[in-house]
């Protein structure tokens, strides 16, 4: 039986995310809180039932937006999704369930966020992710990272750079919106990282670099279980001079192996992106990420990403934007790219 996850089962739901291994940070009840209260949008968190127990999960938001389509995503503003369950039939269930809903919805398409290969639906060969194991010896994380890659760490180091935990989001909103209006991408509003930070307490903490005390970067990070994933993070002009975003991801790293944390995951990167070679040069690994697509109303996949061409005039544009107009306008748009 399917049910719509209402407030008084989420330690349920939690503690089903917990105990099972396929389940990850983004499959927590954490979401539809921030989600709803950021950016307003309607969640449907699907769950199935088998002798009393939750037997499976399917976290979806449905985002309906004039500029980029209608689109039901498990899930939105998230690296991954999708469903997870303790046996087939539940899956199945959850499955027919979402196709059920999106239909109902009217969607364009619905959306599973899948680390692995679900089904034999469509998918797009867009996104990989980087993940690696972390030595418990901070010194052979170190000299694990590729020559180069460690040279700029050191420049960084040598450069007078220091680290430091933050109780508030207000330097990573400032370094974070002066990274993506650089390359054309419209913010999300503050108090959405403040929500997160709220919502999600110490599994979420906001790591800032900065030298005599000036802003350099930061970055939020999330910590789940045995990993630790850096998830926003934007350096100020002086970042590149100084290896800011070097020695910042260092920091992530050195302070984690220190709490004890397994696994480094970097997140997702577009092939072909800055992003995707920075992480390479780190000594990473590209594994494809499977977002698989039912199409509903539209009869193709979307491509809503700043390599479609079609946005290189948007982007363009933005990135001549004055910093404090793109910080008041790109929530608007923000919102509606999940």
């Amino acid at each position: 039986m399917i049910k719509i996850l209402d407030e008084a089962n989420f330690a349920r739901w939690d503690s089903f995310v917990q105990a099972t291994d396929e389940a990850t940070f983004f499959h927590q009840t954490g979401w539809k809180t921030v989600i709803e209260k950021a950016f307003a949008h309607k969640t449907y968190y699907l769950y199935s039932e088998t002798n009393g127990k939750i037997s499976g999960i399917l976290p979806l938001v449905h985002i309906k937006s004039l500029l980029f389509g209608n689109a039901l995503v498990s899930t939105a503003f998230c690296v991954y999704g999708g469903i997870v369950a303790s046996n087939e039939g539940s899956s199945s269930e959850l499955d027919r369930e979402a196709c059920r809903l999106a239909d109902e919805l009217g969607v364009d398409y619905l959306e599973m966020r899948n680390r692995s290969r679900k089904t034999e639906r469509p998918y797009k060969e867009l996104y990989v992710n980087f993940r690696k194991k972390l030595h418990p010896d901070i010194e052979k994380n170190f000299l694990a990272i590729p020559r180069k890659q460690r040279a700029m760490v050191r420049k960084g180091i040598d450069a007078g750079l220091t680290s430091t935990i933050d109780n508030n989001v207000d330097r990573l909103f400032s370094a974070y919106s002066e990274s993506v209006r650089n390359l054309g991408t419209p913010v999300f509003p503050k108090k959405y990282f403040q929500l997160l930070k709220d919502v999600f307490k110490e599994q979420c903490e906001v790591l800032t670099v900065e030298r005599n005390g000036q802003l350099i970067g930061s970055v939020m990070n999330f910590y789940y279980k045995d990993e630790v994933l850096p998830y926003y993070g934007g350096g100020t002009s002086l970042a590149r001079s100084l290896k800011g975003n070097d020695f910042m991801y260092w920091e992530v790293m050195r302070r984690s192996v220190e709490k004890g944390i397994k696994i480094f995951d970097y997140g997702r990167s577009k092939i072909g992106t800055g992003s995707y070679s920075f992480k390479k040069n780190w000594g990473f690994q590209p594994e494809p990420l499977f977002y698989e697509f039912q199409l509903v109303k539209s009869h193709a996949l979307p491509d809503i990403n700043p390599l479609n061409p079609k946005y290189r005039l948007f982007i363009a544009a933005w990135k001549r934007l004055p910093l404090g107009i793109s910080q008041m306008a790109g929530p608007w748009l923000a919102k509606d790219l999940g």
